[in-house]
């Protein structure tokens, strides 16, 4: 299947708000959408990494997404949303100094953060979905 070169703009509304770390509209066309599932602080064994501890969780979520998208020939740049659910959005700035050593902080996706009263397992902090548009491999 062939599909049509991918185009992505970024776009910061003037009649909105300053975006924080994230992008307002993020419009794609083009190329190959990608889904990944939430990740949580799983290693490839299946441990749990970082218990107790944002930062070494939240840097196995991203690993974890970046093995998802290298899995589909993507990478981060690709990466137009991104869905975080934590435990306690007091830290934000934890999660927000980790993903911006993967993210465009130029052009960031999109992006929502939410907090749940607890994720999958009680020892996860933090769980993160994302959405990719690619090209065509």
């Amino acid at each position: 299947m062939s599909y049509p070169e991918k185009k992505v703009t970024f776009t910061h509304p003037e009649t909105m708000p300053k975006g924080f770390g994230y992008s307002h509209v993020v419009e794609a066309t083009g190329g190959r959408t990608i889904y990944i599932s939430g990740q949580v602080s799983l290693n490839q064994e299946g441990k749990v990494v970082g218990e107790g501890d944002l930062a070494a969780q939240t840097k196995q979520v991203f690993e974890n997404i970046k093995a998802a998208l290298e899995a589909v020939d993507s990478r981060f740049e690709d990466v137009v949303k991104l869905t975080i659910f934590m435990t306690d959005i007091t830290q934000i700035p934890v999660v927000r100094e980790v993903r911006d050593t993967y993210v465009n902080t130029l052009t960031p996706p999109a992006s929502s953060a939410v907090e749940v009263s607890r994720l999958i397992m009680e020892e996860f902090l933090i769980e993160i979905e994302a959405i990719a548009v690619a090209n065509a491999r």
